[in-house]
């Protein structure tokens, strides 16, 4: 099983990229074939002129879509910004909603702001939804007081509670891959 974890925070120390790199140890340690990550920093702002039948999709945004297509699930962690998604992660959706990468794709959610980024998460999971995505509740997080979790200086989850809830949200993504597959032998 691969897994291909997004991250919005664009930040160099972030609370958000800590996490985002816990995933993945997290990930690799409980057994994930594969781990990446998919930068959406480069993308270009979306324009429906870029993609429509005939147009050529810009560099980032097919690898970007090549990325989502490979993994066998997707992790989304991200800040929250004025009660709401980070523009880049949004524009990084726009780029897939015309595509079918993410088409039953089961996908975790994690938001980490000083109040937990319950907006966040909440919208994102009705995009990803929208999007036609599996969106496992098990999986999806929101992380309140993150910056107290972590240390910023070693890039650890100094939290044992909050690393408990990430290797459940891992559980939980795993059997949702596990049972996708399964539906479709």
């Amino acid at each position: 099983m691969t897994l291909l974890a997004i991250s919005d925070s664009l930040r160099a120390a972030s609370s958000n990229g800590v996490l985002l790199g816990a995933v993945l140890e997290l990930a690799r340690a409980g057994g994930w074939d594969g781990t990446a990550v998919a930068g959406i920093g480069e993308l270009p702002l979306f324009n429906p002129d870029l993609d429509g039948e005939d147009a050529i999709a810009p560099e980032a945004v097919d690898a970007l879509r090549q990325a989502v297509a490979r993994a066998d699930a997707v992790v989304i962690v991200s800040p929250e910004y004025a009660h709401g998604v980070p523009g880049a992660l949004k524009n990084a959706l726009d780029w897939l909603v015309s595509s079918a990468e993410f088409v039953d794709k089961p996908v975790a959610v994690i938001t980490a702001s000083a109040s937990g980024g319950a907006y966040a998460n909440a919208q994102l999971r009705e995009t990803l939804r929208m999007m036609t995505a599996t969106v496992v509740e098990g999986a999806c997080l929101t992380v309140p007081r993150a910056a107290a979790k972590i240390d910023h200086a070693t890039g650890d989850v100094t939290d044992d509670a909050l690393r408990e809830e990430l290797r459940g949200a891992l559980g939980a993504l795993r059997t949702a891959v596990r049972s996708a597959s399964a539906a479709a032998d």
